[in-house]
């Protein structure tokens, strides 16, 4: 039977299930709070410039090409995908750069060049990589987190030492090329943890990053979320902007609807894509299955300080994804994950999408963003803001030698305070909970309540974590979830 149900939020994991649940034959509406749909993969646009506000990096196709297979579609009926070559360019000095192809022969032969025999071991561990990949996409990633029995399988028992080892010892132990093993550890970052807290078996990423290689969807991530949109509204799903919600109405147990703008409006099933956190807040105390001190307590992955500059010439000696590893890569994951201060001298990463697609700036001008990773719930300010533009714009002039500061047309800054205000995000937190070993799968918020009937949550802060394809992933689990529960 028909049934109605409330999504709040509209970021990659909602348009998601918003899509199987309309599929399914139910009355869908999505409720967002800010004027654009995506959730943090909004766009930025000025002065004839584009900038993808959140994501950027297009990772695991597979994963996209599943979800548009499941309603007889494919990628290419909405976007167009170009592979990048190279993938990226990592900075170290001056004198010191790496580009990394768009093919794992050429990443083994730049490998090879730089630490003798590493060609053959980063053969080795890329083999490794490609069958965690097929286990974990294949066989763990779209299960809901209800038991630890969902990790047990022929496949993880035996590879249970690598769920109890890290990849910081596993690369170290086999690469002695500083810069080498930087590269190796710099994927798990996108799982929101330190590579000596994340589990070995999480090395997939580096098949996501040198087997499958990275992608460019043209006019960039907010395409994906266009797509999404436009396939969700085909099967039916309507979509409200400028929809605050303020409370979920639960009566005897049951989540009867929700309050959007001020307004009762009820319900089958509400489903959250909002921050976790904040969606227990719309509930009475009572009913929250998390406690201020649980969420105290638990590993978040960073929060960014993020600029969007227009230049007014192109930018040489970069890439499209261009990363800046001249300083401490110990000491900047320290202040993240330890002292959780603002860093001395941060890591940060640049992206200059133009480079690739004339859509993001006009010509013989560049589109840049850039990103320094933060503690979350850190103190934030213009000032400061001010003082970390100035520290990465004259690291970037000394390390590419150019001149740039004078030729900013504009530019637009995001950090903590804004992913308060504009996501309601736990601290600032811009990618959710780290996936370290403590937080995996049925260790994450559950994406039912247990204490609240017909209420659903789906997103980075529960399974499988982190990152656009696990937030698409997710979307997938929880209308599974949804759907079984409604029939039964």
């Amino acid at each position: 039977m028909k049934k109605k149900i409330a999504i709040i939020g509209a970021g990659f994991s909602s348009l998601a299930a918003a899509s199987y649940l309309a599929k399914a034959g139910h009355s869908v509406t999505v409720f967002e709070k800010n004027a654009t749909l995506g959730g943090r993969a909004r766009r930025l646009s000025k002065e004839g410039f584009h900038f993808d506000m959140g994501p950027t990096w297009y990772w695991m196709p597979d994963v996209f090409e599943k979800f548009f297979l499941d309603f007889n579609k494919k990628p290419s009926d909405y976007y167009q995908l170009e592979k990048l070559s190279p993938a990226y360019q990592v900075y170290f000095d001056k004198n010191s750069s790496i580009t990394i192809e768009d093919d794992l022969e050429k990443i083994v032969e730049t490998f090879e060049k730089i630490e003798k025999g590493s060609g053959k071991k980063l053969k080795k561990f890329i083999h490794t990589a490609r069958e965690n990949y097929k286990i974990a996409v294949e066989k763990m990633v779209y299960k809901p987190g209800d038991s630890i029995l969902e990790l047990i399988s022929l496949e993880t028992a035996l590879r249970v030492n690598q769920f109890f080892s890290t990849i910081k010892k596993d690369v170290r132990k086999e690469f002695k090329d500083e810069r080498l093993r930087q590269i190796l550890e710099f994927p798990v970052l996108f799982l929101g943890a330190k590579p000596s807290n994340t589990p070995s078996f999480y090395n997939f990423m580096n098949y996501a990053d040198f087997g499958l290689g990275t992608w460019h969807p043209k006019k960039g991530m907010y395409a994906v979320v266009e797509a999404m949109v436009t396939l969700a509204q085909s099967l039916g799903v309507k979509f409200q902007t400028n929809a605050n919600v303020s409370k979920i109405i639960v009566e005897n147990g049951n989540a009867q609807g929700i309050v959007v703008n001020n307004e009762e409006l009820f319900f089958d099933a509400v489903l959250s894509g909002a921050d976790y956190h904040f969606t227990e807040t719309l509930l009475d105390s009572s009913y929250r299955m998390y406690s201020e001190k649980y969420w105290e307590t638990k590993t978040f992955a960073p929060s960014s300080l993020l600029f969007y500059v227009g230049f007014d010439k192109k930018i040489e000696n970069v890439e499209h994804h261009t990363l800046f590893f001249d300083t401490s890569f110990e000491e900047h994951a320290k202040e993240i994950y330890d002292t959780k201060q603002w860093p001395k001298e941060p890591l940060f990463y640049a992206s200059f999408p133009s480079k690739t697609d004339a859509y993001f700036a006009p010509n013989g001008k560049e589109a840049a963003t850039f990103l320094i990773p933060l503690a979350p719930g850190l103190e934030d300010n213009l000032e400061l803001r001010e003082k970390y533009f100035d520290i990465i714009i004259d690291r970037l002039e000394k390390l590419t030698g150019q001149s740039l500061k004078k030729f900013v047309l504009f530019k637009e800054s995001f950090c903590v305070a804004d992913f308060i205000a504009d996501y309601n995000s736990y601290k600032g937190n811009a990618y959710g909970l780290a996936n370290i070993l403590t937080q995996t799968a049925f260790l994450r918020p559950k994406i039912k309540s247990r204490k609240v009937q017909n209420l659903f949550f789906t997103g980075q802060l529960t399974v499988p974590g982190p990152g656009v394809p696990p937030s698409i992933i997710s979307g997938k689990i929880v209308s599974d979830k949804i759907l079984k529960y409604l029939s039964s």
